[in-house]
């Protein structure tokens, strides 16, 4: 059973140059990612065109997210608990990417920039339904 400790040492791997993506992809899928509230639905941020779910590998990671948004707001109170809702991986890519109805993402630890990680909604990471590129050969992917 993943768990948000292995998660995050995959993508320090892949972020390092090393691992192998399918793992780094199957270790979030097996993963429990911690996933903030905002104004009643999941946390999430529009980036590049793509609506990215904010995720986080811990409680610790969840925090500085919320020390982070605390300074940028300006509230400088980030003590406030957090609610969030806790889903395996495999739900995030599976379930509520596709049912967000736009091109969504997950994007975890957004608030560690020497350890985030961006899963785009392309073929072999989300359903080839909810992926940007299922209707490009190959996934878009050369050979």
């Amino acid at each position: 059973m993943g768990d948000g400790v292995a998660l995050a040492d995959r993508m320090a791997e892949r972020r390092a140059g090393v691992g192998d993506p399918g793992a780094l992809v199957g270790e979030l899928r097996r993963a429990l990612v911690l996933v903030p509230y905002d104004r009643g639905g999941l946390w999430t941020a529009e980036f590049g065109g793509i609506r990215w779910v904010c995720g986080f590998t811990d409680e610790a990671a969840l925090a500085r997210f919320a020390e982070e948004r605390a300074a940028v707001e300006g509230t400088g109170d980030a003590s406030q608990g957090w609610e969030y809702a806790t889903f395996r991986g495999a739900r995030l890519l599976d379930e509520v990417i596709p049912a967000m109805g736009v091109p969504a993402g997950v994007a975890v630890n957004v608030a560690d920039p020497d350890g985030a990680m961006l899963f785009p909604p392309v073929v072999g990471i989300v359903p080839d339904g909810a992926a940007v590129d299922a209707d490009v050969p190959n996934g878009g992917q050369q050979r």
